[in-house]
């Protein structure tokens, strides 16, 4: 199961999930990926196209596949009644415009979310339907003042909203469209009482996207729900361990250098597909805040057969190293098509960004797909 080729899963599954009669085999490089070939890294829109429109929205999402992102990212909470939706975090007073409804005003409250007390407003203690009365807005507007044009515009899809807009983007764009679906914080939420897993599962499982090469990956910063996933819910599809910079996975006594060590990484890497780590673990940030040399982590996990798809290539100088920076202010564009390709020749298998359209392109500049 391991040492899957990252693009084969967009070809190979493009008409797994939209037309039940077509086999996976039949689909063709050429047509269905604008001519990527098999083995071709992947571009994944983080958020959808969070560079250009509030994330974790339909038409960020949208906006990515149009721009050529070969997988939509959606981040998974719950909602009070059980229902999954698209939010990066739990709290979503940073995503929605919760803080200016004085009806919900006495929903603010102080959590402990994975050890640190978090204060704000939180999905959870929601409904869908009266989340649905909420709209989504711009997450950073300091550095990305143009996007607040559209605060207020769009709802808070659900999961089953984005695997059907997969679909649909998949027949209207001739091409397999990818979701890459992350578990956020699956330790909090069971212990709430409402665990994510459960409602995960079946809907990948009615969408068809429950198969080794089925057009996702199923994405989580704890080792343990991803296992889990694999061995009590009997989950088919590719899963990917994410890592930090630094720390630790939340409950687990190792560190992600431990476990991301070549030797490390042996002890998980039959259940497990992929390795997604913070870009800074394939080519570190010196003390001075310059790029540094390429660790041995993509050849470390080829080495044991996972797949390295790191996270995430903003174009603002603020998110970019040092070196790769143009001009004082922090909002405006760097280097980074210059900072694509120094990870591009590392040998990767993907990378996530917020800008897929330069992602697309910095892999056509870089590798000449």
């Amino acid at each position: 199961m391991n040492r899957r080729t990252f693009a084969c899963l967009v070809t190979a599954g493009a008409a797994s999930a939209v037309v039940a009669s077509t086999s996976a085999a039949s689909a063709t490089p050429g047509g269905n990926n604008r001519g990527r070939r098999p083995g071709t890294p992947i571009v994944v829109g983080h958020r959808g196209a969070s560079g250009y429109r509030p994330e974790h929205t339909l038409a960020s999402y949208t906006l990515a596949a149009h721009m050529g992102a070969d997988f939509i990212e959606p981040d998974l909470v719950t909602t009070k009644d059980g229902v999954l939706v698209c939010r990066h975090e739990p709290e979503i007073g940073g995503t929605t415009d919760v803080s200016k409804r004085p009806e919900f005003a006495s929903r603010r409250t102080t959590k402990n979310l994975d050890g640190v007390a978090t204060t704000g407003w939180f999905a959870e203690d929601f409904t869908l339907a009266e989340l649905r009365t909420l709209r989504a807005v711009e997450r950073l507007p300091e550095l990305r003042q143009h996007n607040t044009v559209y605060d207020g515009l769009w709802q808070v899809p659900t999961f089953e909203e984005v695997l059907k807009l997969r679909e649909q983007l998949t027949k209207e764009l001739g091409r397999s469209i990818g979701v890459y679906p992350e578990t956020k914080h699956p330790t909090y939420f069971r212990d709430q009482g409402k665990p994510l897993e459960e409602k995960l599962v079946p809907l990948l499982r009615k969408y068809h996207l429950d198969a080794p090469k089925a057009p996702v990956f199923v994405q989580s910063f704890e080792l343990q729900n991803l296992i889990d996933l694999r061995t009590k819910f009997k989950v088919k599809a590719p899963l990917v361990f994410l890592a930090t910079a630094t720390g630790k996975p939340y409950g687990d006594t190792r560190s992600y250098d431990e476990l991301l060590s070549r030797t490390g990484m042996k002890a998980w890497a039959k259940y497990i597909d992929g390795v997604g780590p913070d870009t800074k673990r394939v080519i570190p940030v010196k003390a001075d805040g310059t790029l540094g040399s390429p660790t041995s982590l993509v050849a470390d996990a080829h080495a044991n057969g996972l797949q390295v798809c790191p996270w995430t290539v903003r174009a603002e100088n603020s998110f970019l190293p040092v070196d790769y920076r143009t001009g004082a202010n922090p909002a405006d564009f760097g280097r980074v098509l210059d900072f694509f390709a120094q990870l591009w020749k590392t040998g990767l298998d993907g990378i996530f960004s917020d800008m897929p359209d330069l992602a697309v392109l910095s892999r056509k500049l870089t590798l000449d797909i």
